[in-house]
């Protein structure tokens, strides 16, 4: 039997709309509709255009129907934390929803913190420190626009999205996970911490857990497409949750992932949460899985640092690839400039080289001066990061890992794998690109029960895509290893 479904993945810098044909326990993707995404800037402040996004929905669903009139289900997955909220009287958007990459959240921690500690807050929620996070952007949100929170309702922004497909309002577990509001033992919302700062109970919804059929398309939409009550289907609708269902896991040892886009989530699945000091410390957070699983990860700015940079450079006229960017940075010295990529600085758009150069300064570090220089800081840093980052979650866990998957567009950087593999010392598994799509897909299939469970789209995603090996250089280890030295001693 031949089964197509309809997967919309959102990121921070594009999105797109990709139908699935499921045959012969093996997976083939085709992309229809592919549209750019970003912040929008308006009276200073940072926003996404979610009319727009709505349109592009439209737009995919259109193209996809008729491509494919068969489609058994449609699902979307984005990025987390970002929220829009609705009048419940009228259904109408209160406020464009804000960028979690915008400043208004630059102070609210210190205000949310004398209400409770960060202690105390990661024992409640599991959930690492981050200003974007919808707790602090809530807050900022209420403090300057308090009349927006009566008679709203909140919904994360896949589940925006997918409100205005099929009106069902609630919101889904793994992307709920990300919002520093959930309890993670319980798996539903902290009222008690919703109280305590001050927010209205009424403005959070159902949760829905993925793997789940919800409302079907409404019905003006299928008089507008001419098609049936395709079901509308809760699966990981964070992107992260949906990118690790589509990791070719190894069978029969421990194993770890890196979901590798504009953020890099490094981290393992686990059964329960792990909410003591050092999971805090590490900084680890404590997501929402499929399968009932835990996404025990750490956030760190990926490609992002790669992407700033370019769009500066081609805004002044470079015109340059990421292709020729890894190969510019060939040149560039290596193991010398070292920056903490997950620093606060790099969080907004601005000028990455030249923040890459602040950062180096004020530190007291040696700055990089060439093109070169910045994309090799960049390489050696986010490796070094990650090798940090193992070793932290082997301690806590307990594990020692001999093998990393790495899945998402990130893997197309062949530099970056190589430099991964080379400073962690064993080898990384690169692959599929479209794992969020690929996860999306598979649980909309489970949902609809064409396939058992997570294991069954585990070995279905093995038979279907392509995953490239990267061994490390042992010629290299002695200068991978005092790199990393050099980096914890910086860092002290």
């Amino acid at each position: 039997m031949i089964r197509k479904y309809l997967a919309f993945d959102l990121g921070a810098s594009s999105g797109r709309a990709i139908i699935g044909t499921l045959a012969d326990d093996r997976l083939a993707l085709a992309e229809v509709h592919r549209f750019p995404n970003g912040p929008v800037e308006k009276n200073g402040s940072l926003f996404w255009d979610f009319e727009q996004l709505d349109a592009e929905i439209r737009a995919g669903l259109k193209k996809a129907l008729a491509a494919a009139p068969d489609i058994a289900g449609i699902a979307i997955d984005t990025w987390g934390v970002d929220y829009v909220l609705f009048n419940r009287s009228t259904g109408r958007i209160v406020r464009p929803p804000y960028h979690y990459r915008d400043a208004r959240t630059d102070h609210i921690p210190e205000q949310v913190h004398r209400i409770i500690s960060p202690e105390k807050l990661y024992r409640r929620t599991g959930i690492e420190f981050m200003q974007l996070n919808t707790l602090y952007q809530l807050v900022a949100h209420r403090e300057m626009h308090p009349e927006d929170f009566e008679d709203s309702v909140l919904l994360l922004m896949p589940d925006a999205l997918t409100y205005m497909l099929n009106g069902a309002m609630t919101c889904e577990y793994s992307e709920a996970s990300t919002t520093n509001l959930l309890d993670p033992v319980k798996r539903d919302w902290d009222f008690e911490l919703i109280d305590l700062l001050g927010l209205p109970r009424s403005l959070f919804p159902e949760i829905a857990f993925p793997g789940r059929i919800s409302a079907p398309l409404k019905i003006e939409l299928r008089q507008e497409f001419n098609c049936g009550p395709i079901p509308v289907i809760k699966v990981g609708s964070h992107d992260t949750a949906s990118a690790v269902g589509a990791v070719p896991a190894p069978s029969g040892r421990d194993w770890a992932y890196i979901s590798c886009g504009t953020w890099a989530l490094f981290g393992a699945e686990i059964d329960a949460p792990i909410l003591t000091d050092a999971a805090r410390l590490g900084p680890f957070t404590n997501e929402g899985g499929l399968n009932g699983r835990i996404l025990f990860l750490s956030n760190i700015m990926g490609t992002w640092l790669f992407q700033e940079t370019r769009r500066v450079w081609n805004e002044a006229g470079r015109n340059i690839s990421f292709a020729e960017m890894a190969k510019t940075a060939a040149a560039g010295e290596a193991f010398k400039y070292l920056i903490n990529p997950n620093d606060k600085l790099f969080l907004t758009p601005g000028d990455m080289p030249a923040k890459i150069r602040e950062f180096c300064v004020a530190a007291g570090r040696e700055v990089p001066q060439t093109d070169a220089d910045i994309l090799r800081c960049i390489y050696d840093s986010l490796a070094v990061y990650f090798r940090t980052k193992l070793e932290k979650l082997e301690k806590i866990l307990g594990v020692n890992y001999s093998s990393l998957n790495i899945v998402g567009g990130g893997v197309q950087d062949k530099k970056l794998m190589q430099y991964t593999a080379d400073c962690l010392g064993f080898p990384v598994e690169a692959g599929p690109v479209e794992a969020t799509a690929v996860g999306n897909i598979l649980t909309q299939a489970i949902a609809c029960r064409d396939i058992a469970d997570l294991a069954a789209a585990r070995k279905i995603v093995k038979n279907s895509f392509e995953v490239e090996k990267y061994v490390p250089n042992p010629a290299d280890k002695a200068k991978w290893d005092q790199t990393v030295t050099k980096f914890v001693s910086l860092d002290q």
